[in-house]
């Protein structure tokens, strides 16, 4: 249990992180896009090595497909509905990013705790891949609260608060391994992965297109090779 707590703040320490960095000063949006296109490409590594294919061999195809389509239509969805909100309220452009840093870090962390206590160890490109794609949309969504009017200390409570319920997903996967049998953890492993091609091809590849323009391609591919390296080299 003490390496859930111990990876758990690893993963999430760089969402708070980026929020108190928004403070220090203002970042380029390019050198923003480019570390958003690696963290995206490191994530479709993930995505295809650490949870499609860990899944598959796990539970078989069923449970890993059923996740998949569970967890897409559930990102899809609350992304809507925060998308809609944000804009009736008229509230902070960041708020949205914010949120859908919460939906795509419980699924990643909860299956990051599968993986620690089912004895496989923890998956260094998955963790490199949470910690590239949460700092540079930590930073992003905080400095737009901030440019938006809202307090300074308000905008941590509210990245701490993400924070902190990403870190205990992590601890909720480790303890509900035992419990579960491998159908559910291909499915949470097909969850995890469908809300993050969902939240890629919505959020944060188009984010990194943005702001980094001709260069996202060229580092989304460095950001799939050096994750894809680890995967194989685990």
């Amino acid at each position: 249990m003490g390496q859930a707590w111990l990876w758990g703040a690893v993963a999430a320490a760089p969402l708070f992180l980026g929020a108190l960095l928004s403070m220090v000063r203002t970042w380029p949006p390019k050198l923003l896009g480019i570390v958003l296109g690696f963290g995206a490409g490191a994530l479709i590594s993930s995505i295809s090595f650490e949870l499609v294919q860990e899944g598959l061999g796990i539970g078989g195809p069923m449970p890993l497909v059923g996740g998949l389509a569970v967890g897409a239509l559930t990102y899809y969805v609350a992304d809507r509905i925060v998308d809609a909100r944000a804009a009736a309220a008229k509230g902070p452009s960041g708020m949205p990013l914010a949120v859908g840093a919460l939906l795509d870090g419980i699924p990643e962390q909860l299956v990051l705790g599968i993986g620690l206590a089912s004895g496989d160890g923890v998956s260094l490109a998955l963790v490199i891949a949470i910690l590239v794609s949460n700092l540079p949309e930590s930073i992003g969504s905080a400095s737009d609260l901030l440019a938006s009017g809202m307090k300074r200390g308000r905008m941590l409570a509210l990245w701490a608060g993400v924070t902190v319920i990403c870190m205990l997903s992590t601890v909720a996967g480790y303890a509900i391994t035992d419990a579960v049998g491998p159908a559910f953890q291909a499915a949470v492993d097909g969850f995890a992965a469908g809300a993050l091609l969902v939240m890629l091809v919505d959020s944060m590849v188009p984010e990194a297109q943005s702001k980094a323009q001709e260069s996202t391609g060229l580092f989304t591919v460095l950001g799939f090779t050096v994750a894809a390296g680890l995967s194989f080299a685990g």
